[in-house]
């Protein structure tokens, strides 16, 4: 495994090439403000390096530690990921497709970092909660849960008289 996140493409001969990385905690330290701080993954770049181009396939798997979105606690969420990324060699082009890099021809190495940590964030769900256990119970903070529930305004059983034609214009529709 490679401390680093750069490819040597430089003497390189063409043809497939893989390389391993480990992502840790140092790996989330480089981004100053990302809300994953530690993790535990695997990023797997499989690599065909033409004369003109390189086509990567980079697969990132493990788990990251969140915070979770309900009772705010961190829990540890898996990720899972495939992506591909072609690096053209040449002028530099426009940035019209992010899945496509540019670099000039006389480039010697190639610094996967931003790629991967963009693909590990893509990767995570939008919304983030405890996995329930076996038994369909959730595994947040019973002491947060039990606090949010108390917080729960519960809606007023009076109606608004004011409000009932707005409403039957709703149902209308």
């Amino acid at each position: 495994m490679s401390p680093t996140y750069t490819i040597q493409i430089g003497g390189l001969k063409e043809g497939h090439h893989t390389f391993d990385f480990e992502i840790d905690k140092k790996f989330f330290e480089q981004f100053e403000d990302s809300e994953v701080k530690e993790g535990s993954l695997i990023a797997n770049v499989g690599m065909d390096k033409r004369s003109t181009h390189l086509d990567l396939q980079i697969k990132v798997s493990g788990s990251v530690r969140v915070n979770c979105d309900r009772c705010l606690e961190m829990f540890s969420q898996p990720v899972s990921s495939e992506n591909r990324l072609l690096v053209k060699f040449g002028k530099s082009l426009e940035d019209i497709d992010p899945d496509i890099l540019s670099l000039p021809i006389d480039a010697f190495e190639l610094d996967l970092k931003l790629q991967i940590y963009e693909f590990i964030m893509l990767a995570l769900p939008i919304k983030r909660v405890h996995p329930v256990n076996k038994n369909g119970k959730s595994t947040c903070d019973p002491v947060m849960i039990k606090k949010l529930e108390e917080l729960i305004i519960e809606e007023e059983k009076d109606n608004d008289p004011r409000w009932d034609e707005l409403k039957k214009l709703m149902n209308d529709n």
